[in-house]
């Protein structure tokens, strides 16, 4: 059976997975959720021209040519606290106390500083002074955030598609968007597979292992913004796949994960499983690690089996099921950034496309790789220790020192 190139099983299995259904959430628990809606701005940003600082709203050209030497002085007419509504008009020779925030008056063109005053005081609950003396001039605008001068009204401010940073609900708080319109967290029900493993407060056996696998992939899953559902270790029995898997159908979640089996004629109860309500296909994909995989359906539910090995299933994780969930929930872009290192060590492959486990810190302001350890797919230390995966082309057996490649950081 023919390799099949990465990106095209990255394709395949793509072709299979559209954004779950979308729901309206309270603000306050939309953070990393993916925006369903074009959000527009329902009112300029700021709401209105205010101080960027606590100082002297007056006009600018009361303290032309002020000066540590020259003084000018100025009447105050109105305290200005942020939260208020300025009462006064300023005219020549005037000026408010304000604080960082507060509307500007009428009349006022720009905000003197209080360290360019001789009211150096700022003692909680201090009344404004009668008068200040300006030590600086000022030019119009200075200090002041006129309104509209961070989104206009009507603006487009966030896209369908594009996930919810915390910043983002600050703006969408200022813009008063209480609900919001989001898709909801694929479900993914996550199983491992083989009679070898062990739950991990078990105590070891001969020939046994701990099942790491799910605690792995379980925070993937998390990490891509996705609900997971454990459904724990299936034995080596048919009955006992088939129990799991007709859970997660019941569960009605939008993928079902595995680890381990995928490897020829070690997926016999899974496969015989599936293909009895739905359809399994196993490939072999031209990559380092993590060759074989599994794609297909349970009854309408979208499955991929991912190998056994550690690094394996952590690095198959992240080529195809990242973006597939990624395509689930919402997401415009699901491919992941790459950026350009410098290899700080020659790196040899065996052709296949390979993702190796890497270090990348800056050196002499260039962000070189050095390999983080031995790089067996069993080997999950080298993993712990990375910050990146290293990109090496198919076809490319070795690459020298100093060449740049592409990378994935973690």
């Amino acid at each position: 059976m023919s390799l099949l190139s990465v990106a095209e099983a990255r394709e395949r299995i793509l072709t299979h997975f559209q954004p779950v259904a979308a729901e309206s959430l309270p603000l306050v628990e939309c953070a990393f959720h993916v925006l369903a809606r074009d959000v527009a701005a329902s009112t300029d940003l700021p709401l209105f021209d205010n101080s960027s600082m606590d100082g002297f709203a007056l006009r600018a050209a009361d303290v032309a040519g002020a000066a540590p030497d020259s003084a000018r002085t100025l009447r105050v007419v109105a305290d200005i606290p942020a939260g208020a509504t300025p009462m006064v008009s300023l005219t020549e020779g005037q000026a408010a106390r304000i604080m960082t925030g507060a509307p500007l008056p009428q009349g006022a063109d720009a905000i003197l500083p209080v360290e360019d005053t001789d009211f150096q005081d700022r003692s909680a609950g201090l009344p404004a002074p009668e008068s200040v003396q300006a030590f600086q001039a000022v030019k119009t605008g200075d200090n002041v955030r006129p309104r509209g001068m961070d989104i206009r009204a009507g603006e487009a401010v966030l896209q369908a598609g594009h996930l919810l940073k915390p910043q983002d609900l600050g703006v969408l708080a200022m813009l008063g968007e209480a609900q919001v319109r989001v898709y909801r967290r694929p479900r993914v029900a996550l199983l491992s597979s083989g009679d070898e493993l062990l739950s991990v407060d078990a105590p070891l056996e001969s020939g046994k292992i701990r099942d790491s696998n799910s605690y792995t992939l379980a925070a993937l899953v998390e990490s891509a913004g996705a609900e997971v559902i454990r459904l724990g270790v299936a034995a080596d029995r048919r009955e006992a796949v088939e129990a799991l898997l007709k859970q997660a159908a019941t569960l009605q979640v939008d993928l079902i994960l595995s680890s381990a089996g995928v490897s020829v004629g070690a997926f016999d109860y899974v496969k015989e499983v599936i293909e009895s309500d739905g359809r399994l296909d196993f490939w072999r994909v031209n990559m380092r690690p993590g060759k074989p995989l599994a794609f297909g359906e349970y009854r309408g539910i979208p499955f991929i089996g991912l190998p056994g090995n550690p690094v394996s299933a952590f690095v198959g994780f992240e080529v195809f099921v990242r973006p597939a969930l990624g395509r689930l929930g919402g997401l415009k872009t699901v491919s992941r950034p790459r950026v350009r290192v410098r290899l700080g060590e020659a790196v040899e492959s065996d052709g296949r496309e390979s993702y190796l486990r890497a270090e990348i810190r800056e050196e002499n302001g260039i962000l070189t790789a050095h390999l983080s350890g031995h790089q067996g797919s069993g080997n999950l230390l080298s993993l712990v220790r990375a910050n990146a995966l290293l990109i090496i082309p198919a076809g490319v057996k070795s690459a020298p020192a100093y060449q740049e490649v592409d990378a994935w950081m973690l």
